[in-house]
């Protein structure tokens, strides 16, 4: 049984900073990439950003030069710092897995920036 728990999430005033992480744990035999996605209310569940297993990183156009995203391989921990956080930055943020054939997905952490 493969489990993702993200932590890290929390109140932060705008421009403040908070890191988020993921853990796994379970047999997850090949991953081709880790990501974090978010969703607001009334909104769809939108890309903050991957990594590949390479370490190639990709980012969405609202957080590029303001989140980076890492991996430590020797913990199956994926991290998300989010830097000069902004008010519309607040949403559910969503550790996510791509095991080629199978998806997983973590629970959610809540993140609020208020302005």
């Amino acid at each position: 049984q493969v489990q993702l728990v993200e932590s890290g999430g929390g109140l932060v005033q705008a421009g403040g900073s908070l890191r988020l992480s993921c853990a796994a744990s379970g047999r997850i035999f090949s991953i081709n990439a880790m990501g974090w996605y978010r969703q607001s209310p009334g909104k769809q569940r939108e890309l903050v950003a991957t990594i590949t297993s390479g370490g190639r990183t990709n980012y969405g156009d609202s957080v590029k030069g303001r989140f980076t995203i890492s991996r430590d391989n020797t913990k199956n921990t994926m991290y998300l710092q989010m830097d000069s956080l902004k008010p519309e930055d607040t949403a559910v943020y969503y550790c996510h897995i791509d095991a080629y054939r199978l998806d997983y997905w973590g629970q959610g952490t809540q993140v609020t920036v208020s302005s």
